[in-house]
């Protein structure tokens, strides 16, 4: 079971402790139904990873405890706490040992509710910090593996930001397309001003033989413009996979965010396929880059869709944030758990 968070530090009286860590994504570049290497249809997406906000987590194990005795600060972080169990559970096999109860300490600043992977940033960053405690770092796939079993489905907030096209129900990679995404500068914003999305209400038809091969074809398109860098052809692949997503997401403002787009020079716009957070994508290398972000900023606030963060997925820029939507959908925080502001790198 888990039990009332005890109202004090971790770490404390030598006990052994461990600390994990994990990021956030700014939604889906690409989003549907694929074929595994055998041929079977798999739901798959592939994420927007962004530097910034991320989950962090201390577990501190306590020897000689019964497994269950496992107390979650907040207390509302059950899916964390189902995540450290079945981690505490793992570890102590491969390290030899009786597996034990413990505390577990989560803080953050992912906001909920948008489509940004919240709930398994907190089940990865359970995950590391009780590796963490046994002295073991679990692959990739393990990890996967436990957030899934956690959390029924979860993003590739494992894989450290590379690109890859993830089977969010398996916890597997059908397709590692790269190393990294070609640059990208992102005018974030949330639509339906910014209002929690419950994923498990959507009305998700069953996906046909027109949408695998809807899927395939953006899979090879996508491929191509990682491997060869090509900024136009990735934005086109993002927003045909939202516009795809309209027909189960439905949101108004779709149509004014890809002319807002489309006005402004972008190359495209992507969403979070089980959320509200959505992006216009630029090329860093395109003419007149600040005019052209200026100008899309203008025309979101003219249309009443909420900025919120204008970053770059490369990290060695300096740092704006747009706009309150994130901030006002933080989680509350419990007791002894702080949340700073979030810090994205942006043009």
């Amino acid at each position: 079971m888990i039990r009332a968070p005890r109202p004090v530090a971790p770490g404390g009286g030598g006990l052994p402790t461990g600390a994990g860590y994990a990021p956030c994504h700014h939604g889906e570049i690409l989003q549907g139904v694929f074929l595994d290497g055998a041929g079977r249809r798999c739901a798959g997406l592939v994420t927007l990873p962004m530097a910034g906000p991320g989950s962090r987590a201390t577990f501190v194990r306590r020897p000689g405890t019964e497994p269950g005795e496992l107390s979650v600060v907040p207390a509302d972080r059950t899916k964390a706490a189902g995540a450290a169990a079945l981690a505490v559970a793992e570890c102590a096999e491969r390290a030899g040992q009786p597996p034990c109860g413990g505390e577990l300490w989560l803080t953050g600043d992912v906001p909920v509710g948008l489509g940004m992977g919240s709930s398994t940033s907190d089940v990865i960053a359970a995950v590391r910090a009780v590796a963490d405690a046994y002295g073991l770092r679990l692959s990739a796939e393990t990890v996967a593996r436990l957030a899934v079993r956690a959390e029924l489905a979860c993003d590739p907030l494992m894989c450290d930001g590379r690109p890859v096209l993830f089977a969010q129900r398996e916890g597997r990679v059908l397709e590692v397309l790269g190393p990294r995404l070609p640059p990208l500068v992102v005018v974030g914003c949330a639509l339906g001003g910014g209002a929690p999305v419950d994923t498990l209400a959507l009305n998700v038809p069953e996906p046909g033989d027109d949408d695998v091969r809807a899927g395939e074809r953006l899979r090879g398109l996508l491929r191509r413009a990682v491997a060869t860098g090509d900024v136009r052809l990735l934005g086109r692949v993002a927003t045909a996979s939202a516009r795809r997503g309209q027909r189960v997401l439905g949101h108004p403002e779709f149509d004014a965010l890809c002319g807002i787009a489309r006005r402004a020079g972008a190359v495209g716009v992507q969403i979070a396929h089980s959320g509200a957070v959505a992006g216009v994508l630029f090329d860093p290398a395109a003419p007149g880059l600040r005019h052209r972000v200026r100008g899309c900023l203008r025309a979101l606030d003219a249309h009443a869709i909420p900025a919120t963060r204008t970053f770059t997925t490369c990290t060695t820029t300096k740092e704006i944030r747009n706009g309150p939507a994130h901030r006002g959908v933080d989680r509350q925080a419990g007791p002894g758990t702080p949340r700073r502001p979030a810090r994205l790198p942006a043009i």
